[in-house]
Protein backbone atom coordinates (compact mmCIF):
# COMPACT_ATOMS: atom_id res chain seq x y z
CA UNK A 1 0.00 0.00 0.00
CA UNK A 2 3.28 2.67 1.07
CA UNK A 3 4.04 1.99 -2.50
CA UNK A 4 1.25 2.43 -4.50
CA UNK A 5 0.63 5.93 -2.21
CA UNK A 6 3.95 7.42 -3.02
CA UNK A 7 3.32 6.25 -6.95
CA UNK A 8 -0.08 8.38 -6.67
CA UNK A 9 1.91 11.14 -4.93
CA UNK A 10 4.50 11.22 -7.64
CA UNK A 11 1.71 11.27 -10.24
CA UNK A 12 0.22 14.46 -8.38
CA UNK A 13 2.87 16.13 -8.04
CA UNK A 14 4.13 15.63 -12.03
CA UNK A 15 0.96 16.81 -12.99
CA UNK A 16 0.81 19.85 -10.85
CA UNK A 17 4.20 20.28 -12.30
CA UNK A 18 3.15 19.94 -15.44
CA UNK A 19 -0.14 22.10 -15.05
CA UNK A 20 2.00 24.73 -13.97
CA UNK A 21 4.28 24.82 -17.18
CA UNK A 22 1.05 24.90 -19.12
CA UNK A 23 -0.45 27.83 -16.71
CA UNK A 24 3.10 29.82 -18.15
CA UNK A 25 1.56 29.87 -21.26
CA UNK A 26 -2.74 30.37 -20.82
CA UNK A 27 -2.17 32.57 -17.72
CA UNK A 28 -4.82 31.78 -15.06
CA UNK A 29 -7.21 30.35 -18.21
CA UNK A 30 -7.86 26.98 -16.43
CA UNK A 31 -6.56 24.78 -19.79
CA UNK A 32 -9.42 26.60 -21.39
CA UNK A 33 -7.90 25.92 -24.41
CA UNK A 34 -6.31 22.45 -23.37
CA UNK A 35 -8.69 20.82 -25.54
CA UNK A 36 -8.78 20.29 -28.89
CA UNK A 37 -11.83 20.78 -30.77
CA UNK A 38 -10.94 20.06 -34.17
CA UNK A 39 -9.45 18.23 -36.71
CA UNK A 40 -7.12 20.66 -37.88
CA UNK A 41 -5.91 21.42 -34.59
CA UNK A 42 -4.83 18.35 -33.76
CA UNK A 43 -2.76 18.25 -37.11
CA UNK A 44 -1.19 22.11 -36.35
CA UNK A 45 -0.82 20.82 -32.57
CA UNK A 46 0.86 17.63 -33.34
CA UNK A 47 3.32 19.43 -35.48
CA UNK A 48 4.04 22.04 -33.47
CA UNK A 49 2.04 24.90 -35.87
CA UNK A 50 -0.40 26.34 -33.09
CA UNK A 51 -0.02 27.05 -29.65
CA UNK A 52 -1.97 26.58 -26.83
CA UNK A 53 -4.07 29.12 -26.97
CA UNK A 54 -5.17 28.38 -30.35
CA UNK A 55 -2.79 30.86 -31.81
CA UNK A 56 -0.82 29.98 -35.04
CA UNK A 57 2.84 29.02 -34.77
CA UNK A 58 4.50 30.33 -38.05
CA UNK A 59 7.92 29.37 -39.81
CA UNK A 60 9.90 32.15 -38.46
CA UNK A 61 8.73 31.35 -34.82
CA UNK A 62 10.89 29.90 -33.03
CA UNK A 63 8.53 27.10 -31.81
CA UNK A 64 7.37 26.71 -35.08
CA UNK A 65 7.99 22.46 -35.27
CA UNK A 66 10.21 22.72 -32.10
CA UNK A 67 11.24 19.20 -31.07
CA UNK A 68 9.94 20.06 -26.99
CA UNK A 69 7.27 21.76 -28.09
CA UNK A 70 6.01 18.88 -29.91
CA UNK A 71 6.73 16.46 -27.19
CA UNK A 72 4.39 19.02 -25.14
CA UNK A 73 1.75 19.12 -27.00
CA UNK A 74 1.92 15.49 -28.33
CA UNK A 75 1.85 14.34 -24.62
CA UNK A 76 -1.61 15.98 -24.42
CA UNK A 77 -2.95 14.35 -27.23
CA UNK A 78 -3.50 11.32 -25.89
CA UNK A 79 -6.77 9.81 -24.52
CA UNK A 80 -5.32 9.24 -21.14
CA UNK A 81 -7.87 7.71 -19.86
CA UNK A 82 -7.01 4.75 -21.79
CA UNK A 83 -4.78 2.39 -20.11
CA UNK A 84 -3.96 0.24 -22.85
CA UNK A 85 -2.11 3.18 -24.20
CA UNK A 86 1.14 2.49 -22.02
CA UNK A 87 3.72 5.81 -21.41
CA UNK A 88 6.49 3.28 -22.39
CA UNK A 89 4.67 3.80 -26.39
CA UNK A 90 3.33 7.15 -25.53
CA UNK A 91 7.04 7.83 -25.29
CA UNK A 92 8.40 5.32 -27.72
CA UNK A 93 5.84 7.36 -30.64
CA UNK A 94 7.13 10.80 -29.34
CA UNK A 95 11.03 9.98 -29.98
CA UNK A 96 10.27 8.39 -33.05
CA UNK A 97 8.24 11.72 -34.08
CA UNK A 98 10.90 14.03 -33.28
CA UNK A 99 13.52 12.14 -33.62
CA UNK A 100 16.40 15.26 -34.64
CA UNK A 101 17.56 13.37 -37.66
CA UNK A 102 13.94 12.58 -39.48
CA UNK A 103 11.30 13.75 -37.53
CA UNK A 104 8.23 13.29 -38.62
CA UNK A 105 5.07 15.90 -39.21
CA UNK A 106 1.12 14.93 -39.99
CA UNK A 107 0.22 16.17 -43.89
CA UNK A 108 -3.56 17.67 -43.90
CA UNK A 109 -3.09 16.80 -47.62
CA UNK A 110 -0.19 13.90 -47.78
CA UNK A 111 -3.54 10.85 -47.60
CA UNK A 112 -2.57 7.97 -45.62
CA UNK A 113 -5.65 9.44 -43.63
CA UNK A 114 -9.00 8.37 -43.41
CA UNK A 115 -12.49 8.46 -41.61
CA UNK A 116 -14.51 6.05 -40.39
CA UNK A 117 -17.99 6.42 -39.73
CA UNK A 118 -21.44 4.78 -38.19
CA UNK A 119 -24.34 5.71 -39.81
CA UNK A 120 -27.96 5.04 -38.66
CA UNK A 121 -29.93 4.06 -41.68
CA UNK A 122 -33.54 2.63 -41.82
CA UNK A 123 -33.24 -0.82 -44.08
CA UNK A 124 -36.71 -2.03 -45.13
CA UNK A 125 -37.96 -0.53 -41.42
CA UNK A 126 -35.66 -1.41 -39.51
CA UNK A 127 -32.99 0.89 -38.05
CA UNK A 128 -29.24 -0.33 -39.02
CA UNK A 129 -25.68 0.77 -39.31
CA UNK A 130 -23.80 1.38 -42.02
CA UNK A 131 -20.51 2.00 -41.89
CA UNK A 132 -19.08 4.57 -44.49
CA UNK A 133 -15.18 5.34 -45.32
CA UNK A 134 -14.06 8.45 -46.32
CA UNK A 135 -10.77 9.80 -47.49
CA UNK A 136 -10.15 13.14 -48.83
CA UNK A 137 -9.75 13.29 -52.51
CA UNK A 138 -7.94 16.01 -55.08
CA UNK A 139 -10.72 18.05 -57.23
CA UNK A 140 -9.14 20.98 -59.53
CA UNK A 141 -7.66 23.50 -57.10
CA UNK A 142 -8.82 21.99 -54.45
CA UNK A 143 -10.43 18.66 -52.06
CA UNK A 144 -13.58 17.10 -51.03
CA UNK A 145 -14.04 14.02 -48.77
CA UNK A 146 -15.89 11.16 -50.77
CA UNK A 147 -17.10 7.69 -50.11
CA UNK A 148 -14.14 5.24 -51.12
CA UNK A 149 -15.90 2.14 -48.79
CA UNK A 150 -19.13 0.59 -47.81
CA UNK A 151 -19.36 -1.90 -45.04
CA UNK A 152 -23.14 -3.23 -44.30
CA UNK A 153 -23.13 -6.68 -42.24
CA UNK A 154 -26.79 -7.64 -44.34
CA UNK A 155 -24.41 -7.54 -47.37
CA UNK A 156 -21.57 -9.94 -45.66
CA UNK A 157 -24.24 -12.21 -45.64
CA UNK A 158 -25.23 -12.57 -49.28
CA UNK A 159 -22.31 -13.93 -49.87
CA UNK A 160 -20.22 -17.13 -49.26
CA UNK A 161 -22.39 -17.36 -47.04
CA UNK A 162 -22.17 -21.08 -47.33
CA UNK A 163 -18.88 -23.30 -46.98
CA UNK A 164 -20.29 -26.42 -48.00
CA UNK A 165 -21.05 -24.80 -51.32
CA UNK A 166 -17.21 -23.73 -52.05
CA UNK A 167 -16.69 -26.67 -54.74
CA UNK A 168 -19.45 -26.31 -56.54
CA UNK A 169 -18.12 -25.68 -60.60
CA UNK A 170 -19.56 -26.11 -63.66
CA UNK A 171 -17.72 -28.83 -65.87
CA UNK A 172 -15.39 -27.81 -68.50
CA UNK A 173 -17.22 -29.32 -71.30
CA UNK A 174 -20.29 -27.38 -70.53
CA UNK A 175 -20.15 -25.32 -74.06
CA UNK A 176 -20.57 -28.68 -75.73
CA UNK A 177 -24.04 -28.52 -74.19
CA UNK A 178 -24.80 -24.45 -75.00
CA UNK A 179 -24.28 -24.06 -71.08
CA UNK A 180 -27.76 -25.86 -70.37
CA UNK A 181 -26.08 -26.90 -66.68
CA UNK A 182 -26.21 -23.27 -66.07
CA UNK A 183 -29.87 -24.30 -64.92
CA UNK A 184 -28.47 -25.71 -61.60
CA UNK A 185 -26.67 -22.57 -60.99
CA UNK A 186 -29.68 -20.26 -60.27
CA UNK A 187 -32.21 -23.56 -59.00
CA UNK A 188 -29.39 -22.31 -55.85
CA UNK A 189 -29.67 -18.49 -55.70
CA UNK A 190 -27.81 -18.52 -52.71
CA UNK A 191 -24.42 -19.95 -53.77
CA UNK A 192 -24.39 -18.24 -57.16
CA UNK A 193 -21.51 -16.79 -56.32
CA UNK A 194 -19.08 -19.57 -56.21
CA UNK A 195 -19.59 -20.26 -59.21
CA UNK A 196 -17.89 -16.72 -60.53
CA UNK A 197 -13.99 -16.35 -61.18
CA UNK A 198 -11.83 -17.20 -58.61
CA UNK A 199 -10.75 -13.59 -57.27
CA UNK A 200 -14.40 -11.89 -57.69
CA UNK A 201 -15.60 -9.71 -53.98
CA UNK A 202 -18.52 -8.21 -54.29
CA UNK A 203 -18.69 -4.20 -54.78
CA UNK A 204 -20.81 -3.38 -51.41
CA UNK A 205 -20.17 0.34 -52.68
CA UNK A 206 -22.64 -0.38 -55.78
CA UNK A 207 -25.01 -2.27 -53.59
CA UNK A 208 -25.17 0.67 -50.99
CA UNK A 209 -26.26 2.94 -53.83
CA UNK A 210 -28.70 0.29 -55.44
CA UNK A 211 -30.29 0.15 -52.39
CA UNK A 212 -30.56 3.94 -51.96
CA UNK A 213 -32.00 4.74 -55.00
CA UNK A 214 -34.08 1.61 -54.21
CA UNK A 215 -35.44 4.10 -51.39
CA UNK A 216 -34.51 0.59 -49.33
CA UNK A 217 -31.81 2.55 -47.46
CA UNK A 218 -32.62 5.44 -45.71
CA UNK A 219 -30.00 7.59 -43.89
CA UNK A 220 -31.19 8.75 -40.53
CA UNK A 221 -28.09 10.26 -38.35
CA UNK A 222 -24.06 9.66 -37.38
CA UNK A 223 -23.86 8.00 -34.76
CA UNK A 224 -19.76 7.68 -34.47
CA UNK A 225 -16.79 9.34 -36.03
CA UNK A 226 -13.34 7.72 -36.38
CA UNK A 227 -10.53 8.79 -37.77
CA UNK A 228 -7.44 6.19 -38.77
CA UNK A 229 -3.86 7.55 -39.20
CA UNK A 230 -0.98 5.79 -41.39
CA UNK A 231 1.13 8.56 -42.21
CA UNK A 232 3.46 8.12 -39.31
CA UNK A 233 6.43 5.66 -40.67
CA UNK A 234 6.06 1.89 -38.69
CA UNK A 235 3.47 3.30 -36.29
CA UNK A 236 -0.80 3.50 -37.26
CA UNK A 237 -3.31 5.41 -34.06
CA UNK A 238 -7.16 6.25 -34.13
CA UNK A 239 -8.17 9.35 -33.47
CA UNK A 240 -11.79 10.16 -31.10
CA UNK A 241 -13.64 12.43 -29.81
CA UNK A 242 -14.67 12.69 -26.29
CA UNK A 243 -16.95 15.01 -24.53
CA UNK A 244 -16.43 14.81 -20.88
CA UNK A 245 -15.63 16.73 -17.73
CA UNK A 246 -11.79 17.91 -17.22
CA UNK A 247 -9.09 18.60 -19.69
CA UNK A 248 -8.33 15.30 -21.42
CA UNK A 249 -10.82 15.83 -23.97
CA UNK A 250 -12.44 16.76 -27.57
CA UNK A 251 -9.92 14.93 -30.62
CA UNK A 252 -7.65 12.82 -28.80
CA UNK A 253 -5.41 9.23 -29.61
CA UNK A 254 -7.71 6.68 -28.96
CA UNK A 255 -5.80 3.56 -30.29
CA UNK A 256 -1.98 3.50 -31.28
CA UNK A 257 0.12 0.73 -32.65
CA UNK A 258 3.78 0.28 -33.50
CA UNK A 259 3.75 -1.61 -36.79
CA UNK A 260 5.58 -2.21 -39.68
CA UNK A 261 5.08 -0.24 -43.17
CA UNK A 262 4.62 -3.66 -44.75
CA UNK A 263 1.80 -5.07 -42.82
CA UNK A 264 -0.05 -2.12 -42.47
CA UNK A 265 -2.12 -2.84 -45.97
CA UNK A 266 -2.98 -6.04 -43.65
CA UNK A 267 -4.61 -3.73 -40.99
CA UNK A 268 -6.46 -1.55 -43.30
CA UNK A 269 -8.00 -4.93 -45.28
CA UNK A 270 -9.28 -5.67 -41.17
CA UNK A 271 -10.38 -1.97 -40.77
CA UNK A 272 -12.64 -2.42 -44.27
CA UNK A 273 -13.89 -5.90 -43.04
CA UNK A 274 -11.93 -7.76 -45.62
CA UNK A 275 -10.51 -10.33 -43.42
Amino acid sequence: MKTAGAVIVLQLLFFSAFAQDIGKHLGDENFMYAETKQINQFFRRFNSEEDLEGKRIYENDPHYHNKEYRAKYIRMLFDNENPDISNQVKEEFIRDVTDDAHPEFLDYYGGRWFAEVDAKFNYKGESRTVVLFLELEKEDLGIKWVINNVYFYPFSKMFFADSSAMHKFLHPMSHEIDFMNLIKVFREPNTVEYYFNEDFRPDFKTLFLYEVKQGDLVFETIQNVTFHFFQIKDWYFQLKEFNRPGYNTGWLISNISKIPEDQKGMLLKYIYYEN
